[in-house]
């Protein structure tokens, strides 16, 4: 120790350690940044090279500005922190650390964020984080006089920023087109695309600190089929997490993932679109009545969504989540978590298995009194440890990805691990299914299923989700739903499966949920949409509707074209026969 305090403690500059850094920034925590680049300007050097001299100019400034005495050495740490972690996620799993995934690490669980602390994570952050920050903590720094200093200062950051508005604006159109073009460039960029990500989210939530919701759907009632019913009528919802629509064997995947099913003849929409790319876009979007093109996080939090319209109708709603939340669906209703359930084998730190909602399931349905629609919110294939996502039992596809460092495994690994996932969430929708069809004597009951956003497992370099939307790609946005219903369900609501399967190929999306599942309960409001109810065309008309069917005149102007394949009810009431 007395050796180290006698070795002589080297000084230099703030304007010579603000180059240092910015070269540091710009030179070792951004090479998913360089790599995108390179790519978007496709041969364009002279713009590459003009944007990439911009940005170090306008770094060095912004540095040499905060180059003051007891500010300098906090805050190039705190910046060269920020920028490593997020080349961590950017370079390994080709993440973008954009608002909405600064929402999604905000909202996080402990649980969940465990999985992304891993011994790489750590090393990276030793090398990249800590190493340079012990260095700059080391070294001294020599500062002028203040006003001294401002002058100087203002000596290098004018022409630097000068500079770098001329070779913008001497390669404007090269530059302006690219970005443009791909607007995730420069929130790839460290450390100001987080930084300005987690600012942007900052005052997103401090505008919402006093956020009133509006009410939605108040003159919602239930209708007079399922009046009519005599038993109880159920719907189970269930909210899938992480998987995409591409593995599902219902879907024309090679591998049998939904052997379970497919024996029970469900109805799988093969084509269909989730709203977002994260649980906290897509789950809030997928119970709220806006469409993706008008949703907004603040007109989600600011407008009650299906549950409380579901509410005002009478209907009895229930949340169980296994999940990080309900992001604010469930804040009105009966809702309870899953989650770190002790002296339960299912459950382990703070996760369970999805097994664990069918006991509680079985002794809900069994005791059933009114009409209900309960909400299960799975863990389902949530990354990157997959491998925890099931149990042995369905540990069919070998050799899978063992770990949460996805970097570690090879593709076929993670794609056994992930369809392992699959296998087990078929399980557990079949497992649903048979309680419902178990309890058919009592009630008449029905399920539907949507994830809420899919997952990439390395294709094009890219891994887990929270793409920005406007370039995800398609194993993020392509998402399964499908729905099964008792014999009872039916019978009484007036349900045509037969006619449904012929459907399955048009397309669907979130959209669709809001009004599917209020026209599942026959409720009826202002707010229901029908061209939005996925199932309202094969659904046959209560008699004393066949007589006027005004709601049917929609299917009219529809602008979807009705075959031989659309029941005869359906032709009839849209006055087409």
């Amino acid at each position: 120790m007395s050796a180290l305090k006698r070795i002589p403690r080297p000084e230099i500059g703030s304007i010579t350690l603000s180059a240092i850094a910015t070269l540091y920034l710009l030179l070792v925590t951004n090479n998913a940044f360089w790599g995108h680049a390179v790519a978007y300007f496709d041969r364009a050097w002279l713009g590459l090279l003009s944007l990439g001299a911009a940005l170090g100019l306008t770094t060095f400034a912004v540095l040499t500005s905060l180059s003051v005495k007891y500010v300098m050495k906090p805050a190039l740490i705190l910046l060269i922190a920020i920028s490593a972690a997020a080349s961590y996620f950017t370079d390994n799993f080709g993440v973008v650390i954009d608002k909405g995934m600064i929402a999604n690490a905000a909202v996080t669980t402990e649980a969940e964020a465990s999985h992304l602390l891993t011994g790489s994570l750590a090393l990276h952050l030793a090398l990249y984080a800590i190493v340079p920050s012990l260095l700059i903590a080391w070294v001294k720094v020599r500062h002028r006089r203040f006003l001294s200093k401002a002058v100087v200062n203002f000596l290098f950051i004018a022409p630097a920023l000068v500079l770098s508005g001329a070779l913008i604006y001497a390669n404007f159109a090269t530059i302006a087109y690219a970005l443009r073009e791909h607007r995730d460039l420069m929130v790839r960029f460290n450390p100001a695309g987080p930084v300005t990500s987690a600012v942007r989210y900052a005052l997103s939530t401090y505008r919402e600190r006093n956020l009133v919701v509006q009410p939605l759907g108040t003159d919602a009632r239930q209708g007079p089929r399922i009046a009519a019913v005599g038993k109880p009528v159920v719907v189970v919802v269930v909210a899938g997490e992480t998987a995409r629509a591409m593995n599902f064997s219902l879907n024309g995947y090679p591998r049998e993932t939904n052997p379970e099913l497919k024996a029970l003849g469900v109805v799988a929409y093969q084509n269909t679109t989730s709203c977002g790319t994260a649980t906290a876009v897509s789950l809030p979007c997928m119970f709220s009545v806006y469409p993706r093109r008008e949703y907004s996080d603040w007109k989600a939090r600011s407008t009650e969504n299906l549950v409380n319209v579901l509410t005002h109708a009478g209907v009895s709603v229930t949340w169980w989540d296994n999940n990080t939340g309900s992001k604010g669906i469930a804040d009105l209703i009966n809702f309870a978590s899953m989650t770190g359930r002790r002296n339960s084998r299912l459950c382990n730190n703070g996760e369970c298995l999805d097994e664990i909602f069918l006991d509680e399931l079985d002794r809900k349905l069994g005791a059933a009194t009114g009409n209900s629609v309960i909400v299960l919110h799975q863990l389902g294939s949530h990354g990157p440890s997959y491998f925890q996502r099931y149990p042995e039992a369905y540990r069919r596809f070998r050799p899978d990805c063992r770990t949460a460092e996805l970097m570690r495994c090879t593709t076929e690994e993670i794609v056994n691990a992930y369809d392992n996932t699959i296998l087990y969430t078929d399980h557990i929708l079949a497992s649903v299914a048979g309680l419902l069809e178990k309890h058919q004597d009592r009630i008449a009951g029905a399920m539907i299923y949507m994830s809420d956003h899919g997952e990439s497992l390395g294709e094009n370099g890219i891994y887990l989700h929270g793409a920005p939307y406007a370039i995800a790609p398609k194993e993020q946005t392509e998402v399964p739903f499908l729905a099964w219903f008792s014999q009872s369900y039916q019978a009484a609501m007036g349900v045509d499966t037969a006619c449904l399967a012929k459907d399955a190929n048009k397309p669907r999306s979130h959209d669709n949920l809001f009004h599917t599942v209020l026209g599942m309960m026959d409720v009826e409001t202002k707010v229901y949409n029908r061209e939005l109810d996925a199932f309202a065309l094969c659904t046959r008309p209560a008699p004393e509707e066949r007589k006027t069917a005004p709601t049917y005149r929609a299917v009219e102007n529809s602008g979807r074209p009705l075959s031989d394949d659309v029941p005869e009810w359906t032709r009839v009431s849209s006055g087409l026969l």
